[in-house]
């Protein structure tokens, strides 16, 4: 897979990460049914009118980031708590904010593969599939100072 591929298909594992994530959270989905269901029905998928081939998400990366994180959740949650502003905490975060947090900051102390510049920036775009310049910009902020006790 070419280097533009596989950036485009861990682009999208983070952007299912983080609806698997919320997904888990919401509804309290088992591990393994999580994965299960994603890998069935929404990674990979096709759109069949127009013919286009959307970039697949790399799998294995997917399965990383969220059986990581759900597996580091305490561990994450308290690293991300360390970084917010006085006064606030995890639980005040919208939930859809915290998946981002909780995986962007897994991939931050787990995944040294990744070079931290292209994994905060990468969080900063899933960000913003969801939110405003604002919020992807507290993203920004939030996993830079992860980065910085983590690594």
């Amino acid at each position: 897979m070419n280097s533009n591929l596989r950036s485009q298909a861990r682009s999208t594992a983070r952007l299912a990460a983080v609806q698997a994530l919320y997904q888990q959270q919401m509804e309290g989905t088992g591990t393994a049914r999580l994965l299960d269901e994603f890998h069935l029905h929404r990674l990979g998928m096709e759109d069949e009118e127009t013919e286009a081939e959307f970039a697949d998400a790399e799998v294995d990366f997917f399965d990383d980031l969220v059986t990581g994180t759900l597996a580091r959740r305490d561990e994450i949650d308290a690293l991300v708590g360390g970084k917010l502003a006085s006064g606030w905490t995890v639980a005040r975060l919208d939930k859809t904010m915290l998946q981002i947090l909780r995986g962007g900051t897994y991939e931050l102390i787990a995944r040294p593969d990744v070079p931290v510049a292209a994994a905060i920036s990468e969080w900063v775009d899933v960000a913003k599939a969801f939110f405003d310049d604002r919020e992807a910009k507290f993203v920004n902020g939030v996993l830079d100072a992860v980065a910085k006790s983590a690594r």
